[in-house]
């Protein structure tokens, strides 16, 4: 350690009592090494696979709760043209992918959110509309669409993200300053569209998602607003990796996957 501040020209540590306390030029190379890490080993597991024959693992982030569900759809077809390249998706990057894709932790981010930033790449792959679902019978189905008033004695789930980053509140809600009779989050969409069917709460979800639940739930679909609101789906990756070539044939695929059930004309 003291050969390091020798060459660095600056203390990197100090004692503080019986204990060591990091300088400031300590805490920035500790961020610099919490970094680099995770590149240095995920490019030896790269070469030890490229040694064995192996092609590789495709990491993919999750920032969407119920791009899962699409994912699964996009998965299933590239495993069986890739037999050589595993996937493992991580979930735990919720609004904190991009960091996780620039220190090289995944390959690949799916957001609804993309973040353009120099060095990344985001694709839209998939268009799907963002609606509201209500039980059956619930009042709002004789509506042609809801009203951001319409919320405001209604219980209103969904996943456990900021609101600021919710399109129920950012592009419905807010614009009207309407705040719902009650909040509450639930991280599976199961238990989620459980509790709406059993007449709990109301809840806002991709269209194609909702459809395919209440074909075996008692809930309906409403479209939020008069317009609706569109989404889309990326895919984030590193502009180096642009010459990956399973990691591209992923992203085919996914621009090739299109669910029926999308935003539909007035």
């Amino acid at each position: 350690m003291r050969k390091l501040e020798d060459n660095l020209g600056t203390a990197v540590w100090v004692r503080d009592g019986r204990s060591l306390r990091l300088t400031q030029a300590g805490h920035y190379l500790l961020n610099i090494a919490n970094r680099a890490l995770p590149l240095l080993s995920g490019a030896e597991e790269r070469l030890k696979q490229i040694a064995m024959g192996e092609r590789g693992t495709l990491r993919i982030g999750m920032e969407c709760h119920p791009c899962y569900q699409w994912l699964l759809k996009v998965v299933s077809p590239f495993l069986e043209s890739w037999p050589g390249v595993d996937v493992d998706v991580k979930q735990k990057f919720q609004f904190g992918g991009v960091g996780a894709l620039l220190d090289y932790e995944i390959d690949l981010l799916v957001t609804p959110d993309p973040y353009f930033k120099s060095g990344l790449v985001f694709e839209p792959v998939f268009d799907y509309e963002q609606v509201l679902v209500v039980p059956k019978d619930h009042e709002l189905t004789v509506q042609k669409f809801a009203k951001a008033e319409d919320l405001r004695d209604q219980v209103l789930f969904t996943y456990p993200v900021s609101k600021d980053r919710l399109d129920i509140y950012t592009q419905f809600l807010n614009p009207d300053q309407v705040i719902p009779k009650q909040h509450k989050t639930v991280e599976t969409t199961d238990i989620m569209l459980q509790m709406v069917a059993c007449g709990r709460g109301v809840a806002a979800l991709p269209r194609w998602l909702a459809e395919e639940y209440s074909t075996k739930l008692p809930l309906s679909v409403v479209r939020l607003g008069k317009h609706g609101i569109a989404k889309q789906i990326y895919l984030g990756t590193r502009e180096g990796d642009s010459n990956v070539d399973y990691l591209r044939a992923f992203i085919k695929m996914a621009h090739s996957y299109k669910h029926p059930m999308v935003i539909s004309p007035e």
